[in-house]
């Protein structure tokens, strides 16, 4: 088994972290920059910081905010939010982030993917995928931070983008997101069986055992979570020490 990834996740509205339900009902939680300095100390493996409504009001990432989080930070940095062309992941890259993430954009634009991956290479290209479940495995593919359906279906969109050369898709369950019941994990297994690139787990974190559960029955390579870490429910090393205690290999 490939050493797991733990990520703690940045939502970030108008300068602050915040977090939501089901991606309403946000409220604010916080310094970005204090809170990402925090996790690489407590040993996150990653951190993922997501302008949240920058697509909807059809603006650009903070530049200047990457680049404070990033001088405070010595672990990967994924940007998403509002990424839309070359020369925006290029200035993002260029402040300080090592991946790109793109969601909105992506999905009214595939080209994006492939150029982006053939601009910077596949590594650096994330494709984050908000989904919300229609019936059974049958997954409605959203843009604009979970505010508008598309035609677009979760597994067929996730064979796309890594056709078209995403190094990894990011899975956000609507349903499971701020409900800390657990992940999508049915949904997860067969994203992880039919891709051969990882698979980021986000929506559900409520508890260490749905970290193991997600590694083990939902068989995902890295597991994404906010509020849990937010609010200082599970701490990172305590939550490191019982998937190592699980037998599951952590970086």
């Amino acid at each position: 088994m490939l050493a797991k990834r733990i990520i703690p996740c940045l939502d970030i509205r108008n300068g602050q972290t915040v977090k939501g339900v089901k991606f309403l009902d946000i409220k604010e939680v916080g310094d970005p920059v204090e809170l990402g300095a925090l996790y690489a100390q407590q040993g996150a493996d990653e951190l993922v910081f997501l302008d949240i409504t920058a697509s909807h009001e059809k603006r650009k990432t903070f530049v200047e905010l990457v680049k404070r989080i990033a001088q405070h930070i010595n672990i990967p940095f994924t940007v998403g939010g509002g990424i839309s062309e070359l020369s925006d992941a290029d200035a993002l890259l260029s402040a300080g982030a090592d991946k790109i993430s793109i969601n909105s954009s992506a999905v009214r634009n595939p080209r994006l993917i492939s150029d982006m991956a053939q601009n910077f290479g596949s590594q650096f290209v994330v494709v984050a995928v908000d989904a919300e479940q229609l019936q059974g495995d049958e997954w409605a593919v959203t843009v604009n931070g979970g505010r508008i359906p598309t035609e677009k279906r979760l597994f067929s969109w996730a064979r796309e983008a890594e056709e078209r050369g995403a190094g990894e898709i990011l899975f956000t369950s609507m349903d499971h997101d701020g409900v800390k019941q657990g992940f999508a994990n049915e949904a997860l297994a067969k994203l992880s069986d039919e891709r051969g690139i990882p698979i980021i787990a986000s929506g559900g974190a409520g508890a260490k055992e749905h970290f193991k559960d997600v590694f083990t029955k939902g068989k995902a390579d890295a597991g994404l979570a906010a509020s849990i870490f937010h609010f200082n429910e599970i701490p990172i090393p305590e939550l490191k020490d019982y998937l190592k205690n699980e037998g599951i290999s952590i970086r």
